[in-house]
């Protein structure tokens, strides 16, 4: 079992950044990959963000967030990070870091999530 846990969130302004991380209780050989998920107020699904490998620097990011965001990992402490630069109030969300076998943007191919931390951005 991986437990994960996310820290970093918080109240911020527009314009201003932020950096999630996402520390994982134990080895994660079994996980190949590390995805950031996020869910807006009022919704039911969560938004692929970015996604890394533990082996290789394979990232995956979405197509609304290159450019702003950067995932990177620290292997000796089983942690993933999320830079969040020039946030918008639409990036308010609940950030979710998940676990799986593969890299994808795909929700269904995580096997073990976090419980999330909080983003607000202020206008």
């Amino acid at each position: 079992q991986v437990q994960l846990v996310e820290s970093g969130g918080g109240l911020v302004q527009a314009g201003d950044s932020l950096r999630l991380s996402c520390a994982a209780s134990k080895s994660t050989f079994s996980t190949h990959a590390m995805g950031w998920f996020r869910q807006a107020p009022g919704t039911l699904e969560r938004e692929f963000v970015a996604a890394i490998t533990w082996s290789d620097d394979s990232i995956y990011y979405a197509d609304s967030e290159k450019g702003r965001f950067t995932i990177s990992r620290d292997n000796a402490k089983n942690t993933v990070y999320l830079q969040m630069n020039s946030l918008r109030p639409l990036d308010t969300a609940v950030y979710f870091c998940a676990a799986g076998p593969r890299l994808s943007p795909r929700r269904v191919e995580y096997d073990y999530w976090g419980q999330g931390t909080q983003v607000t951005v202020s206008s």
